[in-house]
């Protein structure tokens, strides 16, 4: 499984990008505003910053904007995947623009027939929210479990499950089980992963045995 972070964060994303386990990330026009910045200097920095698919969105509604403000994104670097709605303007932007060699990640799905639409659109991923439906009292990753049950009977779908919405590491561990390509996390997450008492324990009883050695490695 991939990780893709969900941050415009830059302080954020050098501090996750330097531990060797980010493949991506995924920003919106929630994430950018809230960094304070033009979001085309922010995007272009992140591009730098990390190899992966860096997720830009469009902020249009309509086919025709929303096909300019994809193709100026994509300008940026080569690692932008521009992020377009799943609505029918947005799955017209995404066949135009994956006919163009632009990665096009579909957001905001919610139901099984959505990503089929987005599949056939083109797109290079699909990003069902697992956490938005649990919030409604609906099971998120029984849609995630719906998505890859379907594209795997279909060889010739491209397209990558990559589960947003991700609100813990329970949610990351049931995607991995169900076999979502990727799964795009808040930096709080992925330090999460991180943590278990006995881990924290075991280490612990280690160093204070190793200090009695009154040994050092580096001499």
């Amino acid at each position: 499984m991939k990780f893709f972070i969900d941050s415009a964060d830059l302080k954020e994303l050098r501090d996750l990008a330097a531990t060797g386990l980010v493949d991506g990330v995924t920003t919106n026009p929630s994430l950018i505003a809230k960094s304070g910045r033009d979001m085309l200097e922010v995007v272009a920095e992140i591009c730098a910053l990390v190899k992966g698919p860096v997720s830009a969105e469009v902020t249009a509604t309509d086919h025709a904007t929303m096909l300019a403000e994809g193709r100026k994104l994509a300008a940026i670097a080569p690692n932008v995947a521009v992020k377009v709605p799943l609505t029918p303007d947005g799955l017209r932007t995404c066949r135009a623009l994956a006919d163009q060699g632009t990665p096009v990640n579909v957001t905001l799905c919610f139901s099984p027939a959505q990503a089929i639409l987005a599949a056939k659109a083109g797109a290079a991923y699909i990003s069902p929210f697992v956490g938005r439906l649990d919030d409604i009292g609906t099971d998120g990753m029984q849609l995630i479990a719906d998505i890859c049950q379907i594209y795997r009977a279909y060889p010739a779908i491209r397209t990558e499950v990559l589960v947003a919405s991700v609100r813990h590491p329970v949610h990351v561990v049931a995607a991995a089980k169900l076999g979502a390509h990727v799964a795009t996390l808040p930096p709080n997450v992925l330090r999460q992963m991180y943590q278990h008492p006995l881990t924290d324990k075991g280490l612990a009883a280690f160093l204070a045995d190793w200090q009695k050695t009154g040994q050092s490695i580096l001499g």
